[in-house]
């Protein structure tokens, strides 16, 4: 394929010709110096870009959310009542299984999820709510009992209790699932995502295997690995970054050791504002560094880098501590909170920030009501960079939009919905938040993973981001979307 008449993001502007051969840029030439072939694309003088990467997805419950009623505009318990009595009026649920939504984030209602409420307005239907960062499940009693937590208090699960709960949801037959992802796939391409790594918690290796042979080859897929999946994927040679086939490649080992902010799970230095003196009133250390130490050491003894959850600040320390102790390079996942004294271990220790932007704007509210005073040491991007730390920006779907757009905006802009700008000192450039949502560059020798858009986006405001349209994308010089 030749890609005619483009103009490379971040540079002079002019006009060149990209050929492309098997996959890769094989010469950049001024443009009308390279034969046609007969597979050119004429861009007209658009900005090319290095196709995009979310480097944090939950897969199949991404696939699934479209399919869920959504909850996420309630601001109460009781609106979420509503939503789920309104919808099943007219729903249709087969015996045996649950009704189901997501999106509630309850960290700043007036009224807690209960029993009572939930059980009012289900009338007898089990119903399983799923929160907004998929660390808690509201279930009514029918879903308790269905779901063998028949006695428990409130409905409320957080943590490993609520993720068996969403397993158990998400097993949807295997035929229908693919195909859910496989319009996901289609709809991250026309948003010029090329590739995700898939951190669904579950054994994925054979899932995705299953899906690019029936068709799924919009995107390349990273899987991660879980810790009971770990001797498996060790027995198997698994090594983190080897390629299963073209588009599939073994991903990182992920390890969660702490909770989130809006289930006040996240693990930190300071007690939670009104949970003085309660059991995890610091929240929940899930694992900690006994357990998390042997764990990272099994994965990089099998070439398997580690990755790690880490929201809460104390949680980050404790996640960095390990990579020091094992002086192995790897990923914290989210890094939401950081201690000022972390900031360069990150870069001294070669561990990438995995961080979620969006989150920023959804959090900022809980943030300054149970994290107070230490707001400014919350998704700090730009203090990381600035230390020499390395960015990668991700979205984890479903909690934000599979949209790299969105978490490049809010890397950019720290706002949404006009509000202000919410610690605007940690803003990054949009050349720097376009860096750490890309593998590639437009270069020769690189793979041809493309993108294809009206301005270069290196020039663009947080708004105008947010709103780019994206008219090519090429995964490998195949397209796999097309607007132009």
């Amino acid at each position: 394929m030749l890609v005619r008449n483009a103009r490379i993001s971040g540079g002079d502007g002019a006009l060149v010709d990209l050929l492309i051969e098997g996959g890769v840029i094989v010469s950049i030439s001024a443009a009308g110096e390279t034969a046609f072939t007969e597979a050119d694309l004429d861009v007209a003088g658009r900005w090319v870009s290095p196709g995009l990467w979310d480097n944090h997805v939950h897969a199949s419950q991404w696939a699934l959310i479209a399919r869920r009623l959504d909850v996420s505009t309630a601001t109460s318990a009781q609106q979420v009542a509503d939503l789920v009595g309104n919808a099943l009026r007219d729903a249709i649920v087969e015996p045996g299984q649950a009704f189901v939504g997501s999106g509630f984030r309850d960290g700043l209602w007036p009224d807690a999820p209960s029993l009572e409420v939930l059980d009012a307005a289900s009338r007898g239907v089990p119903v399983v709510l799923v929160s907004g960062d998929l660390h808690a499940a509201w279930l009514n009693s029918a879903a308790l009992e269905l779901y063998g937590h028949r006695g428990h208090p409130t409905g409320l699960l957080r943590e490993d209790p609520a993720f068996e709960v969403t397993r158990q949801l998400n097993a949807v037959p295997d035929e229908i699932l693919d195909a859910w992802m496989l319009e996901a796939g289609k709809a991250a391409a026309s948003r010029g995502v090329v590739g995700i790594a898939d951190l669904e918690m579950a054994w994925n290796l054979e899932t995705w295997e299953r899906r690019m042979r029936n068709g799924f080859d919009s995107l390349r897929v990273e899987f991660g690995i879980y810790s009971e999946h770990l001797d498996r994927a060790i027995e198997l040679g698994l090594r983190t970054g080897d390629a299963v086939s073209e588009l599939l490649t073994v991903g990182r080992y992920k390890v969660l050791t702490d909770g989130s902010l809006n289930t006040r799970t996240a693990y930190c230095y300071d007690e939670y504002p009104g949970m003085e003196g309660q059991e995890h009133s610091h929240g929940m250390l899930t694992v900690p560094p006994e357990q998390l130490i042997p764990r990272m050491r099994m994965a990089v003894d099998g070439g398997i880098e580690p990755t790690v959850h880490a929201i809460g600040d104390h949680a980050t320390s404790l996640a960095l501590d390990a990579f020091e102790q094992l002086a192995s390079p790897g990923r914290i996942e989210h890094a939401q909170l950081v201690s000022d004294r972390d900031i360069q271990r990150f870069a001294e220790l070669g561990v990438t920030a995995s961080v979620q932007p969006d989150h920023a704007m959804d959090d900022r509210d809980v943030a300054e009501k149970f994290w107070p005073g230490r707001t400014a040491r919350t998704f700090p991007l730009r203090s990381l960079l600035d230390a020499g730390a390395r960015l990668a920006l991700g979205s984890d779907a479903p909690v934000s939009p599979l949209d790299p757009w969105v978490a490049i905006a809010a890397a950019v802009g720290k706002s949404r919905d006009g509000r202000a700008p919410w610690h605007p000192e940690q803003a990054i450039t949009a050349r720097e938040a376009l860096a750490a949502s890309t593998r590639t560059t437009v270069a020769v020798g690189q793979a041809a993973d493309l993108i294809v858009t009206d301005d270069d986006p290196e020039t663009l405001t947080a708004d105008q981001l947010r709103g780019v349209v994206v008219l090519a994308t090429l995964l490998g010089g195949r397209l796999t979307h097309d607007v132009l």
